[in-house]
C-alpha cells in the first residue's frame, strides 16, 4: 500500500512519492490549481534550480521597481481611486512573491 503524500507536494502530473522534508525547494511558482510546487534535488546547478533562481531574481527586482513607483505616487496630489487600487493590487502580488522567495530561501 502506497503512503499518502501530503497535498502540498502533489502536482498536476500525478502524485509525487518523494517524502517531504530536507532537500525540497519551494519553487517561485504554483501549480495551475494554486498549490505550491517543490523541487527535490541536491543539484543547485541543475536546469530547474537555475530557472527558479532566475525567476526569484526577476520577482525581487520587479518588487523593488514597484516599491519605487509606489513611493513616487505618494507625492502625487491627484491620485484616483482606480490608480490606488491598481497599485495596491500589484504591491500585494509583489509582497506575496517576495515572501515566497524568503520562505524558500529560509528553508535551504
Amino acid at each position: 500500500m502506497a503512503e499518502a503524500v501530503p497535498r502540498a507536494v502533489r502536482y498536476r502530473f500525478g502524485e509525487w512519492t518523494h517524502t517531504p522534508g530536507a532537500g525540497l525547494r519551494l519553487l517561485p511558482w504554483s501549480s495551475p490549481e494554486g498549490k505550491p510546487c517543490y523541487l527535490a534535488t541536491a543539484d543547485e546547478d541543475g536546469y530547474l534550480s537555475r530557472l527558479a533562481g532566475g525567476v526569484e531574481a526577476t520577482q525581487l527586482s520587479m518588487a523593488e521597481d514597484l516599491l519605487g513607483h509606489a513611493h513616487a505616487m505618494l507625492d502625487e496630489p491627484k491620485l484616483t481611486v482606480p490608480e490606488l487600487k491598481f497599485t495596491v493590487a500589484r504591491l500585494a502580488e509583489a509582497l506575496s512573491d517576495t515572501l515566497r522567495v524568503a520562505h524558500s530561501r529560509g528553508r535551504r
